[in-house]
């Protein structure tokens, strides 16, 4: 089943991703996507660098061994599968610094030079928009 979703530059993040390599879930018993999930969207909702760029959420992006895992993606735009994230706020925020970078992009290219340092790293694949290919 899908749900439909504002078609906009966005940062879906998986909700049910491990805590971490050890731990399924945290202190509290949630899931450390379900972290993950909560600090993005305090850091979207503290800074209004992040505006364009929407937080939505579902289970399991199928990339489990790099938990927690995000896909960034945006229309006509390379999207890209970053994981290996501990759930926190730093994560949160080098994730939303790089996407709003990313939004600002021609094609979904940043350059590397203005990579935030939490991002680096974490890239697990690039996808080509639907009707192309990247150079």
């Amino acid at each position: 089943m899908l749900t439909r979703v504002e078609d906009g530059p966005a940062v879906v993040a998986c909700n049910t991703c491990r805590f971490s390599a050890d731990k399924t879930n945290g202190p509290d018993g949630r899931r450390g996507g379900a972290h993950m999930v909560d600090a993005l969207r305090a850091a979207k909702a503290a800074d209004p660098r992040f505006d364009k760029v929407a937080v939505q959420e579902m289970p399991c992006l199928f990339a489990c061994s790099r938990a927690c895992t995000i896909h960034l993606r945006a229309p006509d735009k390379v999207g890209y599968v970053l994981g290996g994230f501990e759930p926190g706020a730093d994560a949160a925020q080098a994730i939303l610094e790089y996407a709003a970078l990313y939004a600002d992009s021609d094609f979904g290219r940043v350059p590397f030079a203005d990579w935030p340092e939490g991002v680096k790293g974490h890239f697990i694949t690039r996808t080509p928009p639907a009707g192309f290919v990247a150079e």
